[in-house]
């Protein structure tokens, strides 16, 4: 468009009604083709899901994997695995008694990883921890568990709260209380 064309008045810039008539018609037409491809008969869709059940052995992952379900993947009940959850089951539960005194923020029984939210202990408020649970299998084994330990401090001046360093020793103590907790619900399930 030039500047010409733009400075025109309206009535003049307007497109004449036959040809707007037959621009309108000609849409209508283009839009009513394109409906129309899709005619024809019943769509006919490719499941991949009845194969892929079939080529996994009914195993979310692969047939020679552990699966939820399956017969032939049950562990037997020395592993401490449940068909319920994809880790062991004694250090599942001995992390969540473990950890209890702390609010869940997240708990996966699959995926093995349980994360607390932030909390104080009631005699030093202005410091607060955060515990993340690794369980890494479905043996009940000394390095089937891993914590990581997040410790705050808060700035007393600003209020805002600082990372601050956690002692190596601590995570390596709440691994340990979990495997003498997964120990002891093996022992009592077994007597």
């Amino acid at each position: 468009m030039t500047l010409e064309a733009t400075t025109r008045p309206a009535e003049e810039r307007r497109i004449p009604a036959g040809k707007r008539l037959g621009l309108s018609l000609a849409a209508a037409a283009a839009m009513l083709a394109l409906a129309g491809c899709g005619l024809g008969g019943e769509p006919v869709y490719y499941d991949e899901t009845a194969e892929k059940l079939a080529d996994t052995g009914g195993s979310i992952l692969g047939d020679d994997q552990i699966g939820i379900g399956n017969d032939r993947d049950q562990p037997s009940n020395l592993s401490g695995g449940d068909a319920g959850i994809g880790v062991n089951s004694y250090l599942w539960r001995a992390s969540l008694d473990t950890v209890s005194f702390m609010p869940l923020a997240s708990a996966d029984p699959f995926g093995g990883v349980i994360i607390t939210d932030w909390f104080s202990p009631p005699e030093s408020a202005s410091e607060r921890f955060k515990i993340n649970v690794y369980i890494l299998g479905r043996d009940l084994r000394a390095d089937g568990v891993r914590a990581a330990v997040f410790r705050q401090l808060q700035d007393p001046r600003s209020g805002a709260w600082v990372d601050a360093a956690v002692e190596d020793r601590t995570p390596v103590d709440i691994e340990n209380a979990i495997l003498t907790r997964a120990r002891q619900l093996r022992i009592a399930s077994i007597q």
